[in-house]
């Protein structure tokens, strides 16, 4: 898959899958700007902005010409999936998931804003409950979406370790690309 075809590419799958690392990488390889919608959408106290502005936030975000966005918030993401050249879904095992998430609770994150915590509270149950059920609560909007817009090209990767080989596959052709422009 070439890579570098694509100026606008949107990282989307389960809380833990890998989301943010992607989008990282992929952000240093390709030199697109990269958006994480977790620090764009939570407020302190991880209150919720309002709806509208929320909206506005998300379309100032799409209208960009080139970005690599990470994150679900499906409220948004039809307005995120039309303008994409690519959809990235990590359909990641959820027990692979969860442990990511148990690994991470409580580490500073930059996909997160620097005034959030996460703590091993109600709220983080919540939250380990919602990547238990993304298969059956939020896995089909993506789908959904797919079916709508079937030209929009959809990328699924299954496994860290196909994650891994394509990583190192894109930075390869990266490195072939500087030395053929050299």
């Amino acid at each position: 898959m070439d890579m570098f075809i694509y100026n606008r590419i949107m990282i989307v799958g389960n809380n833990g899958s890998g989301k943010s690392f992607l989008s990282k990488e992929l952000a240093a390889i390709t030199g697109l700007p990269l958006v994480h919608l977790d620090v764009e959408y939570w407020r302190p106290n991880w209150e919720n902005p309002a709806r509208e502005e929320w909206v506005k936030k998300v379309i100032e975000i799409t209208s960009k010409e080139k970005w690599i966005i990470d994150g679900n918030h499906t409220s948004t993401m039809e307005l995120r999936f039309k303008a994409a050249d690519l959809v990235i879904f990590l359909d990641i095992n959820r027990f692979v998931c969860l442990a990511r998430v148990l690994l991470r609770n409580g580490k500073k994150r930059s996909d997160t804003p620097e005034y959030l915590e996460e703590k091993f509270d109600k709220a983080f149950l919540r939250f380990c409950k919602g990547l238990w059920s993304f298969s059956k609560t939020r896995r089909h909007v993506i789908t959904d979406l797919h079916k709508k817009y079937p030209d929009k090209p959809l990328f699924v990767i299954h496994t860290r370790r196909e994650k891994k080989r394509l990583l190192n596959q894109w930075r390869d052709e990266k490195a072939k690309y500087i030395n053929q422009v050299l």
